[in-house]
């Protein structure tokens, strides 16, 4: 009777077990990037939630970022703007942190504009947000490019499993934009 019992136990043992996700690594940073490699392969719709009006070309067009490129230590993330596809952000682990870059280029694959701009996090962040402060290598590609306004950019990503992913853009004292992506639905 007891093996009868057990027999019919190990199914059930076997579902809760598929059930169970694995921990979040302990680091901030590495349980940011794991819950980015989570999302790939997928796609998903974004709105811009701010008002700044010089995102008025954001506002109205669709926003789909497509989760791909997916490594332990990387995250490729292009980012179409309507038929627009020349952006993608690269999130990378570094012995120190975490680093954003932009990463825009034409349909040939030749760079548009500003390129492999970004930063690197300053402090642990959390698993749900990080924040990029512009680096070194960028505000001189700013300053060269006439772009001093951008000298003081901070980029920040935010995600939150089956819910919300964002991507930020502050100035102090000046422009906001943020776009969030809704997870609860895949395109």
């Amino acid at each position: 009777m007891k093996t009868l019992k057990l027999a019919a136990l190990g199914p059930v043992l076997a579902l809760l077990a598929a059930c169970v996700t694995a921990p979040e690594p302990a680091h901030p940073q590495d349980a940011f990037l794991a819950r980015l490699n989570a999302l790939c392969g997928q796609r998903f719709e974004g709105r811009v939630v701010t008002e700044d009006p010089a995102d008025a070309d954001f506002r109205a067009s669709r926003l789909v970022m497509h989760v791909r490129d997916c490594s332990a230590g990387e995250v490729g993330i292009p980012f179409a703007v309507g038929e627009d596809r020349s952006r993608r952000w690269i999130v990378t682990r570094t012995d120190d942190g975490l680093r954003l870059k932009h990463d825009h280029r034409d349909e040939q694959g030749v760079i548009h504009g500003y390129h492999m701009y970004g930063g690197d996090t300053a402090g642990a962040g959390t698993a749900a947000r990080q924040e990029f402060p512009v680096d070194r290598e960028s505000i001189d590609q700013f300053v060269a490019g006439g772009a001093q306004v951008s000298t003081t950019n901070v980029w920040a990503m935010e995600v939150h499993p089956g819910r919300m992913f964002a991507y930020e853009l502050r100035r102090p004292g000046g422009r906001f934009l943020r776009v969030e992506f809704d997870l609860t639905r895949p395109v």
